[in-house]
């Protein structure tokens, strides 16, 4: 029961950003010329990894939320560098982290939390450019409408939208959302959390935090009450900066998600450059902090996610469309077999 009462906690959690991201990204379909994003983020180069992750910083959207906001950029003309650039960054801070960053952990926490999220989205990006050939990305296909069968041509704005968003994104994507949610709550519900804290202030630490991050679901605001609990526990400030990096950015949802769109080669460069980045700017925390200059701690009580009535019906809602979308696949394979 505590498995199945943490999958539906970490779902409620995760339902209105994951609604949000595919709303934005059907509006960047509708909306956002493709000219206009192609000239933005279309070239593979430097400059758009930049760009696309100074872009995706302050941006409030969760784990899974980036997913579909990133993949409807890319079927916009994103490149593959700018793409995973975008995922990185957007997902690791945020406006609303931030600012609980700076409530719990301190100032120099808040600062170093974004700097080091640019800089290894940055370095994601570049991975996947140095890695992968870039190549022209999937076109959105126009279907037919499920609200009356129309054309893309003939449906109105809201349609065109909601078609984009809750069937054929959702549909790319839902497989491997439920996948990542159920090993996040496998996580939370058998690995107690004392595990991280015995392992104190070392290298170790941190490649036990990156081992432990790639199958967990934890969006940026969450895991910043964690990492404060982490470091009233005697973890270094380096490995909390490294949880809360790879925690948001390498779940197994974000993996699953990204290797479909831009293949296995591009996953494992954009692997690659979160856990670099993330090691390098633990690393540099800690030596900043052994340097005696600054100090860092816990200035509030730890306080719980209140889910709410808001979080319960976005679940419901996104639970829909879910099941709508298993409805159809059900029917479709039925009617082949027929």
């Amino acid at each position: 029961m505590n498995l199945l009462a943490n999958f539906w906690d970490l779902f409620t959690q995760s339902a209105p950003w994951l609604l949000l991201g595919y709303g934005i990204a059907g509006i960047i379909n509708v909306y956002l010329p493709e000219s206009w994003l192609r000239k933005q983020l279309g070239t593979a180069s430097f400059g758009h990894s930049v760009k696309a992750a100074v872009v995706g910083a302050p941006l409030p959207l969760c784990s899974c939320g980036v997913i579909p906001t990133a993949l409807g950029l890319r079927r916009r003309g994103a490149s593959k560098n700018a793409t995973a650039s975008f995922m990185v960054a957007t997902p690791e801070t945020g406006v609303d982290s931030i600012a609980m960053t700076y409530a719990l952990l301190g100032p120099l926490m808040a600062i170093a939390r974004p700097i080091a999220a640019i800089f290894s989205a940055v370095l994601a990006g570049e991975s996947v450019r140095a890695m992968v050939k870039e190549a022209p990305p999937k076109p959105a296909p126009e279907k037919a409408s499920c609200c009356g069968g129309k054309s893309k041509i003939q449906q109105s704005t809201y349609q065109r939208i909601m078609q984009f968003s809750f069937v054929k994104l959702l549909g790319d994507t839902v497989n491997w959302l439920l996948i990542g949610l159920v090993f996040a709550a496998i996580i939370q519900t058998f690995v107690p959390e004392s595990f991280l804290s015995q392992w104190g202030n070392s290298f170790i630490t941190m490649l036990v935090m990156i081992i432990i991050s790639i199958p967990m679901y934890i969006c940026a605001t969450a895991s910043t009450p964690v990492a404060a609990g982490m470091l009233m526990a005697g973890v270094s400030p380096g490995a909390i900066l490294v949880f809360m990096l790879t925690g948001p950015a390498t779940n197994i949802a974000t993996l699953g998600a990204l290797s479909n769109e831009l293949g296995k080669k591009a996953m494992f460069a954009y692997l690659f450059g979160v856990i670099a980045g993330a090691i390098v700017s633990g690393l540099a925390l800690d030596a900043l902090l052994s340097s005696g200059l600054f100090d860092m701690k816990v200035e509030v009580t730890l306080h719980s996610h209140d889910e709410g009535l808001f979080y319960t019906l976005s679940g419901l809602l996104l639970a829909y469309f879910m099941l709508r979308h298993y409805i159809k696949v059900l029917n479709e394979k039925r009617q082949a077999l027929n």
